[in-house]
């Protein structure tokens, strides 16, 4: 298991960005696929991007892509998520989760274990 806490959300302008931090702590970081979810107010949470265990490979899904980019430092047990260009419906609060896996896992049953959130807010 590992604890998992987020950091970088705020108020942007549209067009604007941001970068999103997850830092790990408990059992290696290196052994799990990473992934960001959000979740808007009303909506049931939906999946962002994913990295997997070597950092080799990425998802993401279609309403980001070419705007987001999710990376990966192992030295630093940290997994970000930077955002370009946001856009009023990227508002919702961000989720970072691991799970043990070689895949790119995309569904919230796929992860163990999760953050807490935090929120980004994008203002038209």
């Amino acid at each position: 298991q590992v604890q998992l806490v987020e950091s970088g959300g705020g108020l942007v302008q549209a067009g604007g960005s941001l970068r999103l931090s997850c830092a790990a702590s408990g059992r290696s970081f290196r052994s799990y696929a990473k992934g960001w979810f959000r979740q808007a107010p009303g909506k049931e949470r939906e999946f962002v991007a994913a990295i997997n265990y070597s950092g080799g490979a990425t998802r993401y899904t279609d309403s980001v892509k070419g705007r987001f980019t999710i990376s990966t430092d192992s030295a630093k047990n940290t997994v970000y998520l930077q955002m370009n260009s946001l856009k009023p419906e990227d508002t919702a609060v961000y989720h970072c989760a691991a799970a043990i896996t070689f895949g790119l896992p995309y569904r919230i049953s796929d992860y163990g274990d999760w953050g807490q959130g935090t929120q980004v807010t994008v203002s038209s």
